[in-house]
């Protein structure tokens, strides 16, 4: 059998475990964490992630635990709606959820190691890194040239056992700020992203849970709600980083997916989505191409997929979190908003 050592046992790790073809691979999974994570935030499945979570066999189970989306409104930081997006069958699952359903489909041939990987294992083993946005084996295959970029942005999530509003949810764009708000199961999703100082590492979550109360406190009464019953014990807070773009996703028997390939700026939501497509697309791949063509082809079709959702990304959360920008951006989003009402009258009246 041929060998494969996946080292990260994420998302886009155990996607790919659970994918590729138990007959022909002997695979191992490498995971620093000797437990999955019990906190953590809801995930927007777009449709290519409900493709590849159909072809995992989890579609069905992540919808049971998933509410589905419905519409949002982008709005401003006093709640005004200035665009409303119907998010058709999209639904959101939390992190927490899909990395049991993930763990649960991978095969029990698979090799589990507890343990961080500091080398690259040199056993001849195709070596797939799936560990994150600090990826080692990105660092050690690649080189410190593509090491991860610490963005000017911290990031505050939490989770709450009540419901939002149906008029409440959305993402509020404030001055050099964001806050969104989401269904979950039992309860609602919020997150939060503005500049900060902070960290990059260890930073501590009731401190930024009180800054954030005060940075909010003249937003929305939505906002002010959930952050005033938010607690510590149910959020998570960390820097942002993202990885710089990559001339290719293989060197030599070594290959990247997910975050390690190509993390990015969360303001569409499609980090964790394209790290289920490179699981599927590698997985399938391989099953029937001989390693080398398969690299090839998957380094094709995902580099520039993923490169221009990257940039999509990045351009989108310049708009979010204008600061100096942040007066023009309103008026034109205003402007907007009055076309689109204008119109929507007009037509009305022609009927």
């Amino acid at each position: 059998m041929e060998t494969i050592t996946i080292v990260g046992g994420g998302i886009a790790g155990l996607a790919l475990a659970a994918a590729l073809d138990a007959g022909r691979f002997d695979v191992t999974v490498y995971e620093k964490r000797p437990e999955l994570p019990g906190v953590g935030n809801a995930l927007g499945m777009w449709p290519n992630a409900q493709r590849a979570l159909a072809r995992l066999g989890i579609l069905d189970q992540a919808r049971v635990v998933s509410p589905v989306l419905g519409s949002g409104s982008v709005r401003n930081a006093q709640g005004e709606p200035w665009i409303t997006v119907d998010a058709g069958d999209m639904f959101g699952i939390s992190r927490a959820d899909l990395l049991q359903l993930l763990d649960a489909a991978v095969p029990a041939s698979v090799h589990r190691i507890t343990g961080q990987i500091r080398e690259l294992p040199t056993d001849g083993a195709l070596v797939v890194g799936a560990d994150g946005v600090h990826s080692v084996v990105r660092s050690k295959a690649w080189g410190p040239g593509t090491d991860a970029r610490l963005t000017p942005y911290l990031a505050l999530r939490g989770t709450l056992p009540t419901p939002v509003a149906p008029d409440e949810v959305g993402e509020y764009w404030g001055r050099g700020d964001l806050f969104g708000m989401a269904a979950a199961r039992g309860g609602s999703f919020w997150y939060a992203s503005y500049r900060s100082g902070l960290g990059p590492y260890g930073i501590d979550v009731p401190l930024v849970l009180e800054q954030a109360r005060e940075r909010y406190a003249g937003h929305a009464p939505s906002i002010r709600r959930a952050l005033a019953t938010a607690t510590p014990e149910a959020c998570l807070v960390q820097r942002l980083w993202t990885v710089p773009h990559l001339h290719s996703y293989v060197r030599g028997r070594a290959v990247l997916i997910g975050d390690a390939a190509h993390a990015m700026m969360p303001t569409l939501g499609r980090g964790a989505c394209e790290s289920l497509v490179d699981a599927v697309t590698l997985a399938d791949l391989l099953n029937t191409l001989p390693e080398n063509q398969a690299l090839r082809a998957f380094d094709i079709r995902r580099r520039l997929r993923t490169r221009a959702v990257s940039l999509a990304s990045s351009a989108l959360g310049r708009v979010a979190l204008a600061d100096r920008g942040q007066p023009l951006r309103d008026r034109l989003l205003n402007l907007a908003r009055r076309r689109n009402k204008r119109a929507a009258v007009g037509s009305g009246a022609g009927r």
